[in-house]
């Protein structure tokens, strides 16, 4: 029987199960992606095939984005607030998620989308700034809930939840929007959100944890969260932002991150101009688009996921990045350089699937290195501020892409992208070379 009191015998909590905690991630992931496909790739496909310049489309997904780069604002507040008898950041999830439902329901008045794209992009923008809380929030959770032997398999099934999300975003809310109308595809979208809320209220970070706040608690319940405290130290702001700090700016997190941004910014701005291509320059239909990259480039991109979270535990997340960022540079170079062979249909198909392969590989073996660098007491915060950039670096990438595509081609953009993902290759290789000798040349006189 399900109780709002503390039992240990709970089968929903997330610090007992490993499997709980693969699904629980995964379908959380499943809740940010869905209005992601839904704006990001459905919707802006519809407004492509409807006429909408370029950098109409490309301001309009700067603006629904926008949100997610300041996402660093909310890690300290999550950090410094945790102390809930509903656990440390269970609070902030379900908060965000019930909001951000809120926010989804106001898009039902919008009546025309094309000729109302302004009030479309803020009414997303509100609903992305709540989206944002609940993924630093959940973020927050997962850094420190998760075991560092798990984080491969675990960010592997956050980022196939985020891509099963996505896919269903874009592909079924594509046909939604075209057979429907954009009312009973935002009802519908608000309709899932609510639901996947009322799954995350069952379940608990710790056996101690209520689902329901309580001020009434019984003696051993307020042992309990008494030794919690203990074990959390309350913090400053002063002394979280000091360390935030510290962590950010250190020559290694500038070099990492560095280069994981660029790499990011180069698969983003490809992106946005290869859908441009195909739709406006080769004649496909936007459903066609949305549903092929919603269905077997989510396919593709979830087993890709899943497989690298595997690999990325077995022979390390740090060999794994330098392995895929060369693919994404040669996949770049070497699919812009054939672009004479775009008008067939099959090879504009495969690499529209192999496009979507790209940024969940970077993500599974990017995620871990960011986690590993993170400062204890602020690893919340920390990880949340590089979330924020990857997600500028999307937001970048695309807007960067929607302009530049009213001056020079969708290959000649992604010829640019894979040197930049060249130089974030190169970087990451000889960045993790050098502190791994650092490393090294510390164990040794040890040793001796």
């Amino acid at each position: 029987m399900l109780t709002a009191s503390p039992t240990s015998s709970y089968p929903l909590t997330l610090s007992r199960s490993r499997w709980l905690r693969y699904a629980v991630f995964f379908y959380l992931y499943v809740m940010q992606g869905i209005p992601a496909g839904f704006s990001l790739t459905a919707l802006a496909n519809y407004l492509t095939a409807e006429g909408l310049k370029p950098s109409v489309i490309g301001s309009f997904a700067a603006i629904v984005g926008l949100p997610w780069a300041f996402q660093f604002v909310w890690g300290p507040l999550i950090d410094r607030y945790q102390g809930s008898s509903m656990g440390r950041r269970k609070p902030w999830v379900v908060g965000a998620q019930f909001l951000a439902f809120l926010a989804s329901l106001s898009l039902l008045f919008v009546h025309n989308p094309v000729t109302q794209i302004t009030t479309l992009a803020w009414l997303f923008f509100t609903h992305s700034i709540f989206a944002a809380v609940q993924d630093a929030s959940v973020d927050a959770m997962a850094i420190t809930v998760i075991a560092e032997d798990e984080r491969g398999r675990v960010n592997a099934f956050m980022r196939a939840g985020f891509l099963i999300g996505t896919g269903v975003g874009a592909a079924v809310f594509s046909q939604l929007l075209r057979n429907y109308g954009f009312f009973n595809a935002a009802l519908s979208q608000s309709l899932c959100l609510l639901t996947l809320t009322a799954i995350t209220f069952f379940i608990r970070e710790q056996p101690g944890d209520r689902l329901l706040p309580s001020f009434k608690r019984s003696s051993a319940t307020a042992r309990t969260n008494a030794n919690q405290r203990t074990k959390q130290p309350d913090h400053s702001f002063q002394w979280l932002f000091t360390e935030l700090f510290k962590g950010l700016f250190s020559k290694r997190s500038l070099l990492l991150f560095g280069a994981i941004v660029a790499a990011y910014v180069s698969v983003s701005l490809f992106s946005r101009a290869y859908s441009y291509q195909l739709i406006r320059v080769l004649g496909w239909a936007d459903t066609s688009v949305s549903v092929l990259t919603g269905t077997y480039g989510m396919l593709v991109a979830t087993g890709a996921a899943l497989m690298g979270g595997y690999i990325a535990d077995r022979i390390s997340p740090r060999r794994l990045l330098v392995i895929v960022l060369t693919v994404v540079a040669v996949y770049l170079i070497s699919f812009n350089g054939l672009a004479a062979y775009w008008v067939q249909r099959q090879v504009a198909q495969t690499g529209l699937v192999a496009l979507y392969f790209m940024d969940p590989i970077i993500s599974v073996a990017a995620m871990p290195v960011l986690m590993a660098i993170c400062r204890k007491g602020v690893e919340g915060s920390q990880f949340t501020t590089y979330m924020a950039f990857v997600n500028l670096s999307d937001i970048l990438g695309t807007y960067l892409s929607g302009h530049a595509l009213d001056y020079v081609s969708a290959p000649t953009i992604g010829l640019l992208a894979g040197g930049l993902a060249t130089v974030a290759a190169v970087t990451i290789f000889f960045t993790i070379r050098y502190y791994r000798q650092q490393s090294n040349s510390d164990i040794q006189p040890l040793a001796r």
